[in-house]
């Protein structure tokens, strides 16, 4: 990473630990969750878009990931005594075990990198549509699977009981690691290699690049971050299902990088912001609201609605996003900063 990039990030990641902390300190409960729903969903945004926006592979089935994270992050972390109550059909070592925090949140997110790199090699030699499906798939096959195993998961039923360990810094720590890692790949050869082979495939090929080597590192580290995402998703909502984790999650995180940039880590940062606030402020008028003289009723699912059309409206006028495969520190603040030290100079 050169100069103007680590800069770029260290400046960048020091305005988020501030504007986290002044929450932390000032805000009410409401905006922290708020913040914690915003940060999860950027954590989710830059893993998807390590694979998909590096490599061009576009994958559907990213939430299969983050399932497989969360029921594992919940399996590790519960207690034993509640393991022994309502899940006595536990394998030993899981109905005798309780796991601090961070080694369950770092083996929620190893089980997918290691799913992904089962399946990969299959799924990544195929091309367009065609991996689209393949993806999709994926997360189909995951969901009917966690719904039949039903003495790790309660099956249909509510897997509940689940500790409330995520919280701020938890969030901040690995959305931090996960930018810091695109980022760092993004800069690297086999980053060059990752975007090369989402460009031009065969003259990638010509120039001596292993397209599959290159969309199976992604593809594995994305799906290691997803995990921790979905650790950290059910660690903070306390209570879900195999439904939790299908299309509506799938959508919107695909909406995010859609806004900020397919190639882009800060981009991603930026569209998990934008669409979650969005969201949010949309939300408040799903039970009905009043202009003037005129009452217009409830209106639920006006967020996904409204989601909708800005993903469409995005993908007619700005099809790359706000910031296609560029970064928003080298965009503003480090220009900025160039020009009017230029201008100091100058008049010294």
């Amino acid at each position: 990473m050169n100069r103007r990039s680590l800069l770029s990030a260290l400046f960048l990641l020091t305005i988020a630990a501030l504007i986290l902390l002044v929450v932390h300190l000032f805000a009410g409960a409401y905006w922290t969750r708020i913040a914690i729903v915003i940060g999860i969903y950027s954590l989710l945004a830059v893993s998807l878009g390590l694979s998909s926006g590096f490599t061009g592979v576009f994958s559907l089935g990213h939430t299969a990931f983050m399932a497989l994270g969360a029921y594992t992050g919940a399996l590790l972390t519960l207690p034993v005594q509640v393991k022994q109550s309502t899940m006595q059909q536990l394998p030993g070592f899981l109905a005798t075990t309780q796991l601090h925090f961070l080694p369950a949140t770092l083996l929620a997110g190893v089980l997918p990198a290691l799913v992904a790199l089962a399946v990969g090699p299959a799924i990544l030699r195929l091309s367009g549509h065609f991996v689209s499906v393949a993806t999709l798939g994926l997360l189909l096959i995951t969901r009917e699977i966690l719904l039949n195993a039903e003495s790790l998961t309660r099956g249909a039923r509510t897997f509940t009981g689940v500790l409330p360990l995520t919280n701020l810094w938890w969030v901040f720590l690995w959305g931090a690691i996960a930018v810091y890692v695109s980022w760092r790949i993004k800069r690297s050869a086999i980053g060059r290699e990752m975007f090369a082979s989402r460009e031009d495939p065969l003259a990638a090929q010509a120039l001596g690049v292993s397209i599959l080597r290159a969309r199976l590192l992604a593809f594995v580290i994305s799906a290691f971050f997803t995990g921790i995402a979905g650790c950290l998703y059910a660690h903070f909502i306390l209570a879900f299902s195999a439904r939790t984790f299908y299309l509506p999650v799938t959508f919107e995180v695909i909406s995010m990088l859609v806004v900020g940039g397919m190639g882009s880590v800060s981009g991603a940062v930026l569209g998990a912001v934008i669409l979650s606030g969005f969201k949010e402020a949309v939300r408040v008028l799903e039970p009905g609201f009043a202009i003037g003289p005129i009452r217009v009723p409830p209106i639920y699912g006006l967020a996904q609605i409204a989601m909708a059309f800005l993903f469409i409206l995005f993908m007619m006028l700005r099809p790359k996003g706000l910031l296609g495969d560029r970064e928003i520190g080298g965009l503003f603040w480090w220009d900025w900063f160039r020009r009017r030290s230029a201008s100091l100079v100058e008049r010294s």
